[in-house]
């Protein structure tokens, strides 16, 4: 027993709980609250960043959806913040903080009623973002005063009775970048509205911006108000200032219960209405690649055939032009070697002049072959025996300085065969541009 008595005293003493405090927030108004160590009755910071707070529902373990906790490490303090919606309304809320001494680990509780008065969203809203200033320095009070001032002197002087900051919201938060210069401001997206309807200034500016919409951000811009809001140190982001509400006249302000009752089922009714529902699977349109790939396949093939049929074209019409004597010659006799090798012998004085006479014919084409026909004649058999011989060859070379004239008439000229006798034939008729045979010999 005692040492269970021990414990709860010592968790009493680690653990204290202090006397909660009561709030109040409108439905469609910003609700914003400080916590800072005064709250749990710390009063002095040794350690940077000493205390930490964790906010929840009671006996929750998050905020309610409308609800967000942020820290903010300028300040060394928390703050709750969010508009609470209609169907929050009439409702008591009761939020437990728990607050952390990162020094010596002491740890201590709050608990902080908050009750939720009801109050018809304002229809008329002023859009902006303010790129010189964090969601943090909105907190302030006197900021949000100052910027309540400008609509209300200069902008928009009806709503001075109501006029009220509906949302703000970090612009990262809101899908924005974080800049590339940790010392700049991330920029905070702010609303303000009324039951007012818009003065025609506001339409005015909105029409002066209206051409910037498309652009993401423009920095840059400058308008006719750009002064107003410099001088008390706001910079607005022109592309992202919209005009959103329906123009109701302000006397519709539901003033008897009757119209109030009457009011609530319309704004249900619309709420559902606006509200997006999800769509089957097999709903779902299904994308047809077929023309794409036609699509894809049908320019490049035209450009093709357009291109074929003038290449055609170009080849047919300029044929005649593409004419060679030189070539026409040789594939007129290009089979005169086969036929004289086949051909039987009559003679080697009468095959010496003919021969001789074909190459007085050819001498008019001088061009050298590489290839050379020799017949050799066997002195048993008496029979002509016609091989070819590379003119590249170093021994056919070597042969070439025993070469010895045997006819009177230099037609024909002998070489050393062994017991034979080789008679070289005359250079063939020269070809330009000669071709490779089957077995790779230039004809």
């Amino acid at each position: 027993m005692k040492f269970l008595n021990l414990i709860v005293v010592a968790l009493a003493l680690i653990c204290s709980e202090v006397k909660g405090l009561k709030l109040q927030a409108n439905v469609g108004e910003l609700f914003t609250y400080k916590i800072e160590p005064q709250l749990f009755n710390w009063t002095h910071q040794v350690i940077s960043q000493q205390f930490r707070y964790r906010p929840s529902l009671k006996n929750y373990p998050d905020l309610p959806s409308w609800m967000r906790y942020m820290y903010s490490h300028e300040y060394h303090a928390g703050f709750l913040y969010g508009t609470p919606p209609a169907s929050a309304a009439g409702k008591d809320l009761s939020l437990d903080v728990v607050a952390l001494n990162r020094q010596n680990y002491e740890t201590r509780r709050v608990v902080v009623t908050m009750f939720v008065a009801h109050k018809f969203p304002t229809p008329n809203v002023v859009q902006m973002k303010i790129n010189n200033l964090n969601w943090v320095h909105l907190m302030d009070p006197g900021r949000r005063e100052n910027l309540r001032n400008i609509f209300r002197n200069d902008l928009w002087p009806n709503s001075k009775e109501d006029l009220s900051v509906v949302f703000m919201e970090s612009a990262v938060n809101m899908g924005g970048r974080l800049p590339l210069r940790p010392q700049q401001r991330e920029g905070v997206i702010v609303h303000v509205g009324s039951f007012a309807q818009f003065s025609p200034r506001l339409q005015e500016l909105q029409e002066e911006v209206r051409p910037l919409y498309k652009l993401p951000s423009c920095t840059y811009k400058r308008t006719s108000v750009q002064k107003i809001f410099e001088n008390v140190g706001f910079k607005l982001d022109w592309c992202a200032f919209r005009m959103v509400g329906m123009e109701s006249p302000t006397e519709i302000l539901f003033h008897s219960g009757k119209q109030n009752e009457q009011q609530v089922p319309e704004d249900l009714n619309q709420r559902q209405e606006d509200r997006w529902m999800g769509i089957a699977r097999e709903d779902v349109p299904e994308r047809n690649y077929i023309d794409e790939f036609a699509f894809a396949f049908a320019i490049p093939g035209m450009i093709f055939a357009i291109l074929i049929g003038m290449l055609s074209a170009v080849l047919c019409f300029q044929h005649e032009k593409f004419y060679d004597p030189h070539s026409e010659f040789f594939f007129a006799n290009i089979f005169h070697i086969c036929e004289e090798s086949c051909a039987p012998p009559s003679g080697s004085s009468d095959s010496g002049a003919d021969d001789g006479s074909e190459s007085s014919s050819n001498s008019d084409y001088p061009m050298a072959s590489t290839v050379q026909m020799v017949q050799c004649s066997d002195s048993k058999s008496n029979q002509p025996i016609t091989t070819l011989k590379s003119l590249k060859d170093p021994n056919f070379l070597l042969d070439n300085t025993s070469m010895r004239s045997q006819s009177p008439n230099n037609s024909f000229y002998q070489l050393d065969c062994g017991n034979s006798s080789i008679y070289a034939r005359p250079k063939p008729p020269p070809y330009k541009g000669g071709t490779l045979g089957r077995n790779g010999v230039d004809i």
